[in-house]
């Protein structure tokens, strides 16, 4: 049963699929903060409008992707982190890897759209300029080589690279979670091991077309990802969150001064003192520490705030927690939409107006789609049985 407090305090939080109404016991933040995170991710998929300036990593070192990852290895923690016991293994790494396979057709198939799209402006509005946008140009200059190579994740096209990252992290998840059943400090351990080594080695997937690598390190990434496993299973086993002032107090510190540095642009102060670049730079692709650090602290925060867990708990049928329940389906649809919206910015001059205009009509079809999804779902549950 759930209790009327925030997340970690002995919450219970349910795996039954959810239909409408309260009534299924379903717990809805996971839903209602993955859906904001979509939503932002989409925001920022279109640069150069107005938009774009009210996310969260306008005033902080991290970004809705960290956030995203976070929440997604917490939701395998409910999903799995129970149930992957003695006699479940095979069945359960089975429908993890299965998983993996269907994002890996997704990403391959938003990049075939984005390609489409960024090639469909280019003929339409005559403008050829756009095929030197996100890494295309490296495709249509080198077709067989740069077909083979997409197909086998060695190139990847700007804003396509999510859930090349994320396919990896469930090939791993088997792995993390016999890991986690038999010693979550051992897993804490080799996670953290890991992603030190990645960054200061540079341990990293590289591209086949062109000089370099993932734009998201799988082997760094994982860290987060394991962090939401790790504090959803200990959650499960009846542990709470910290809630000392000696770690709100710092995280709360940390969040001001992140968002200090990034709103006065204290880029240029180096406080590195020679340790490598992981530790004290600000690099996305090998998640450095001031990254991780700060989507924890937000994370701690707003999980121990009682405000926050009950604005958080809405109704299965509630807008947020539709887009949220049906993230996979609803991220496809927002990463194609913001391909378009990006040719559209494009080919008007980048106009912010004109892009701005664009995204508020691209949340509200979010919204749209997501309900027709759930209208989808509820018209196969009430299809009567057939009978002989």
């Amino acid at each position: 049963m759930l209790q009327k407090t925030s997340w970690g305090v002995r919450d219970r939080i349910a795996t039954a699929p959810a239909t409408t109404g309260p009534a299924t016991g379903r717990d809805t933040r996971l839903d209602v903060f993955r859906a904001l995170c979509l939503l932002t991710i989409f925001v920022n998929h279109v640069p150069g409008q107005y938009l774009e300036y009210l996310t969260h990593k306008n005033i902080g070192f991290s970004d809705s992707a960290e956030a995203f990852v976070l929440i997604s290895g917490l939701s395998v923690g409910v999903a799995y982190g129970g149930r992957f016991v003695i006699g479940a293994r095979l069945a359960l790494t089975l429908k993890t890897w299965r998983r993996a396979l269907t994002l890996y057709v997704a990403h391959i198939m938003t990049s075939v759209v984005t390609l489409a799209i960024f090639a469909g402006g280019a003929l339409y509005f005559g403008r050829q300029d756009l095929i030197g946008e996100i890494n295309i140009r490296p495709i249509v200059e080198q077709a067989e080589q740069g077909i083979v190579a997409m197909v086998l994740l060695g190139h990847q096209l700007g804003y396509n690279n999510i859930l090349s990252m994320y396919a990896v992290l469930f090939l791993m998840l088997p792995g993390l979670l016999w890991l986690n059943a038999a010693s979550p400090r051992l897993l804490f351990v080799l996670s953290a091991t890991l992603w030190l080594a990645a960054g200061c080695f540079k341990l990293v997937p590289y591209n086949f077309l062109d000089e370099g690598y993932w734009f998201l390190n799988p082997w760094s990434w994982q860290f987060l990802f394991v962090i939401g496993i790790l504090s959803m299973s200990h959650v499960r086993r009846g542990g709470s969150l910290p809630r000392s002032l000696w770690l709100i107090v710092p995280s709360a510190a940390y969040l001001l001064i992140s968002g200090a540095w990034v709103l006065f642009s204290w880029w240029s102060i180096d406080l590195s003192f020679g340790l490598p670049a992981v530790l004290t730079g600000f690099d996305k692709t090998f998640l450095s520490l001031t990254r991780l650090l700060h989507v924890l602290a937000l994370a701690h925060l707003l999980a121990i705030t009682p405000l926050v867990s009950r604005l958080t708990r809405l109704d299965t049928n509630h807008p947020l927690v539709m887009v949220g329940r049906h993230s996979l389906a609803v991220f496809i649809f927002g990463t194609i939409l913001a391909m378009a919206g990006q040719v559209l910015l494009f080919v008007t001059g980048k106009n912010p107006i004109v892009g701005s205009l664009f995204v508020i009509a691209g949340i509200g079809l979010h919204f749209v789609y997501a309900y027709y999804l759930d209208w989808l779902r509820e018209m196969a549950a009430a299809k009567p049985l057939r009978t002989a």
